[in-house]
């Protein structure tokens, strides 16, 4: 199973090897990308995957997992705001603090440190191809370590492709005054991923270590084609094969973000 770094060793390299002057003004942003597909031939069939997605990735649903990886990255909730949208869609967003029990009063970077979530239905395409895309995004200062909650967002999705982004930006300063780019470790994204969920797909990584900045794109492989279709779907084979290849080109098309056919 490939290595997965926990938090506590997290924490134990940065306070090894840095010590700073204050405040951690680092700012670490991670944003992800999970685009479900289903096939549905009919209206009947759109109409019950919109309810399916409307029941389970409702604004509170997506606001309760928001809630678990504030928890995994030791933050504290400030504030919450949800919104779900008519036909279809929701958002989610909550204000933290990366001193866990300091409160409000005390933490002077409290504009800086948030988690989105935002959900993009597209049910309109023509050829009977639907598709369901949820955007996370978490944007830390100090020691918080976003990257930590990425094994928990999977087991939460199910999910065809998947996009993720980890920049770090800006500076601090050690002790002595020297600016500080980098406060922790980092080679791959698929390094904070477990294998079991990794294994599951092919994977482009981009690792431009100088600037800071990775890339991992996900595209779930040895699929079972079945799943793609609703229980109640009556097709012919050959129905059957025409839309598994529109869904090949469809998911090819967003994880190349061109057009594949």
């Amino acid at each position: 199973m490939r290595y997965f770094i926990q938090w506590d060793k997290m924490k134990r390299l940065h306070q090894k090897n840095i010590e700073l002057t204050g405040f951690n003004n680092l700012k670490k942003a991670l944003s992800f990308s999970f685009y479900d597909f289903v096939i549905a031939p009919n209206e009947k069939e759109k109409l019950s995957y919109i309810k399916y997605i409307n029941k389970n990735y409702s604004a509170k649903k997506i606001t309760k997992l928001l809630k678990k990886i504030v928890n995994i990255v030791e933050a504290e909730i400030l504030d919450i705001s949800l919104q779900n949208y008519e036909p279809y869609g929701a958002s989610s967003m909550i204000l933290l603090s990366d001193l866990k029990g300091s409160g409000a009063s005390v933490n002077m970077h409290l504009d800086k440190s948030h988690i989105t979530a935002h959900t993009y239905p597209d049910f309109d395409s023509k050829n009977g191809i639907l598709s369901f895309r949820v955007d996370i995004e978490l944007s830390t200062c100090g020691e918080i370590t976003p990257l930590l909650s990425l094994n928990k967002i999977f087991n939460f999705f199910d999910t065809d492709i998947v996009t993720i982004d980890y920049i770090v930006r800006g500076y601090t300063r050690d002790i002595d005054g020297k600016h500080i780019y980098m406060d922790h470790k980092i080679n791959s994204i698929r390094d904070f991923i477990d294998y079991e969920i990794i294994k599951n797909y092919e994977y482009q990584d981009l690792i431009l270590q100088n600037d800071n900045i990775w890339q991992l794109k996900l595209l779930r492989k040895n699929m079972d084609e079945s799943q793609y279709f609703s229980p109640i779907t009556k097709l012919r084979k050959k129905e059957q094969k025409r839309y598994i290849k529109e869904l090949n080109n469809e998911m090819i098309s967003v994880f190349n973000s061109w057009r594949g056919y």
